[in-house]
């Protein structure tokens, strides 16, 4: 059963009496807006121009009213900003009856009603651009209240603030908070930016599936669901990465995906279960031409978002003008710890970690002791974008060997503001060796590291086949845009971030009946 507030329960007896004026709330039609507020506000010069805004329709949401007795003023906000509305009694009920303004707009409209009006635009004493309304109709009744927010000489006071409710109701934060839709806005600017890159190099732009039975292409744990049809298990995908390369493999030279995948692993600023990757793939290519072409890529992309190569994230600044820094993975753990571990093996590496004061179980093997010192004691120093290069072969079960350093890969990850925000490798496009450093991994999966990778056979066979030498790279979209658009939170540029269930409330109750 619903529980209903006070103010709620008003705005359903609200709603009561405009069905008995035969007034509907929720109307089914074509509004015929023809502007919007920004551009009134942005192009009305009074008596310049003032012919072209005699007739104007706009529709929005009420964000403020001012009562003047026969007369009042609003604040109506549409997808573009705000603008004030004026609205008189004998204007918008020009007969004898004064229902329309008497009862319906001063006793039945509240703030958060969703309204069309029509009119024409003029300037206040006060120099506000506002539009005089000839004709109001209600198009959306609100049945809940919004947070009230207060605006005076151009400051907010009581702005919504609280996590919990702008996560958990991002619908109603946009509402409170319409600065927000900016971050949204520059997101997909930035995923437009990439996608006009690899589009403008001829790459080809795929889909691969979610729901597999191999949960392939990266060291993670999986969520698990269960296919009824079939009665088989299936994992939502962790990677998209065996996919792409198996269409290298089909005779594409360059292919990408942004991806939505999920990873049943903790929550904090950085990382969400459901996130967004771009991957792509390209035929002939190698991990240097990767970094070349990733530089050029993001410098482009910044300079899309934000008009500059330059961005703050906090107050530092972040510059992604080409050419990164590069420094491999080996001496970036000498220059942080003092220690040199190229030669040290599994036991050597975890005395070194307990030297440190690094965790480490029984279960990680040498990559994932190297990959814990290193994010513990190396990542957070490189705020610039770095690229951290060659990485021990255990590390990277999908990378093919250094060809010129024993016992590494040819592997980068582009580190940037202390997170990992891209993954690259000259591919491993060897068959044998792919099926050994699989089974390596069925090992480590044996002694309860349960982000170990699973074997996929289907990739050996593709591989079986022959894939050209291909370098492939994994972009974290998510971390990227915190970077472009300088928010703290991965939930700051996550439209719906996944949140813990509510406690209590009607949503729960509807679970349980179901």
């Amino acid at each position: 059963m619903q529980h209903l507030s006070e103010q709620e329960i008003i705005r359903r007896e609200k709603l009561k009496e405009l069905q008995k004026l035969n007034i509907d709330a929720y109307p089914a039609e074509l509004y015929p807006v023809n502007t919007t507020a920004s551009f009134i506000k942005s192009n009305y010069k009074g008596e310049e121009n003032k012919g072209d805004f005699t007739d104007v329709c706009i529709a929005g949401r009420i964000m403020s009213i001012r009562d003047m007795g026969k007369a009042a003023f609003a604040v109506l906000q549409d997808a573009t900003g705000k603008i004030q509305i004026y609205i008189r009694r004998d204007d918008i009920a020009p007969s004898e009856d004064k229902t329309l303004y008497n009862t319906v707009w001063k006793k039945l409209i509240d703030i958060g009603d969703i309204v069309g009006v029509k009119g024409y635009v003029f300037t206040t004493k006060t120099g506000e651009t506002s539009i005089h309304v000839s004709e109001l109709k209600i198009l959306s009744k609100s049945l809940r209240p919004l947070p009230v927010i207060k605006e005076k000489d151009g400051e907010t006071f009581d702005e919504v603030t609280d996590a919990e409710f702008r996560y958990r109701q991002r619908y109603a934060d946009l509402i409170v908070n319409p600065q927000v839709k900016e971050i949204f806005i520059k997101r997909t600017k930035m995923i437009n930016a990439m996608r006009a890159f690899l589009n403008g190099h001829g790459a080809l732009e795929v889909d691969t599936p979610v729901l597999q039975n191999i949960p392939g292409g990266a060291a993670a744990r999986p969520f698990i669901t269960h296919h009824n049809a079939l009665d088989v298990p299936f994992y939502l995908r962790i990677a998209n990465e065996l996919y792409l390369k198996r269409l290298i493999v089909g005779g594409f030279e360059w292919v990408y995906e942004f991806s939505r995948n999920f990873r049943n692993e903790g929550m904090d600023r950085t990382h969400n279960p459901e996130f967004t990757v771009l991957e792509f793939y390209v035929a002939y290519k190698d991990y240097v031409w990767m970094m070349e072409t990733t530089e050029q890529m993001l410098e482009q992309t910044a300079i899309a978002v934000n008009g500059s190569a330059k961005v703050f994230s906090g107050n530092k600044e972040i510059d992604f003008t080409a050419p990164y820094k590069r420094i491999t993975m080996y001496d970036s753990i000498k220059e942080f710890t003092g220690i040199d571990i190229t030669d040290k093996n599994e036991e050597g590496l975890r005395e070194v970690c307990q030297q440190l004061g690094i965790h480490a179980d029984k279960t990680m093997g040498k990559g994932k002791l190297v990959d814990e010192i290193f994010s513990e004691k190396c990542e957070s120093h490189f705020i610039q974008p770095t690229f951290i290069i060659d990485y021990p072969v255990e590390m990277s079960p999908l990378t093919k060997k250094h060809r010129s350093k024993p016992g590494l890969v040819e592997r980068f990850e582009l580190i940037v503001n202390g997170k990992e925000i891209a993954n690259a490798y000259t591919e491993l496009n060897d068959p044998i060796e792919q099926r050994e450093r699989f089974e390596e991994q069925s090992k480590l999966m044996a002694r309860g590291d349960d982000e170990a990778m699973f074997i996929d056979y289907d990739f050996l066979r593709a591989l079986e086949y022959g894939m050209p030498p291909t370098s492939g790279i994994g972009f974290g979209i998510d971390r990227l845009a915190m970077l472009l658009t300088n928010q703290p939170s991965i939930q700051d540029v996550l439209l719906f971030p996944q949140m813990r269930p509510e406690k209590r409330g009607e949503e729960n109750e509807q679970v349980k009946e179901s």
